[in-house]
């Protein structure tokens, strides 16, 4: 019996397909979607936080807030962290039955306790311009946010984690819009 060396086998190409042709875009469409829909049925949400910082709020109900002043947006007063700003972190909160724990510092401070794991959101004065977008997440920048209209203000969050961005960003959309 012979049997036909791999030199000897020509490739099996489909008809009317030509070689060294690329396959058609849906297919790799397909395939992601297989992968995705796989996921989800493993307990894998879309977007997730790989170190469970919004997990981390629901089961501790705290969210663990840097606060940087922000004039009358955000005002530490006494201690005491005050201002709409302020009021709108509250009540996104809120919506995990959440107590906000604030911390008050500067802006590399507070970024530090984010990359640390001490912090799961900062707030203050940083505009979608900020400098530290290369060591934490940045959300979308609003116009909208009480005190600090007409400029694009951005909120931080730890670095990768995209649930409790996307979570913030859906609170932020329908109360402040863009």
């Amino acid at each position: 019996m012979i049997t036909p060396s791999c030199r000897d086998a020509s490739p099996a190409i489909a008809p009317n397909a030509r070689a060294g042709a690329t396959p058609p875009r849906w297919s790799a469409t397909l395939v992601a979607i297989a992968i995705l829909g796989s996921l989800t049925g493993c307990g894998v949400t879309i977007p997730s936080d790989p170190d469970g910082t919004l997990a981390g709020v629901v089961n501790s109900r705290h969210l663990r807030v840097g606060a940087s002043p922000a004039g009358s947006a955000l005002a530490i007063d006494d201690g005491e962290v005050e201002g709409p700003l302020a009021g709108l972190v509250e009540e996104f909160a809120d919506t995990y039955d959440a107590e906000v724990q604030w911390t008050i510092g500067g802006e590399e401070m507070l970024v530090g306790g984010l990359e640390a794991g001490d912090l799961d959101l900062v707030v203050g004065d940083m505009t979608d311009a900020t400098p530290w977008a290369d060591r934490v997440s940045v959300t979308r920048g609003y116009t909208r946010l009480p005190g600090l209209e007409g400029r694009k203000t951005v909120m931080l969050v730890p670095l990768g984690e995209n649930g409790i961005q996307a979570a913030l960003e859906t609170f932020l959309d329908k109360e402040v819009g863009g």
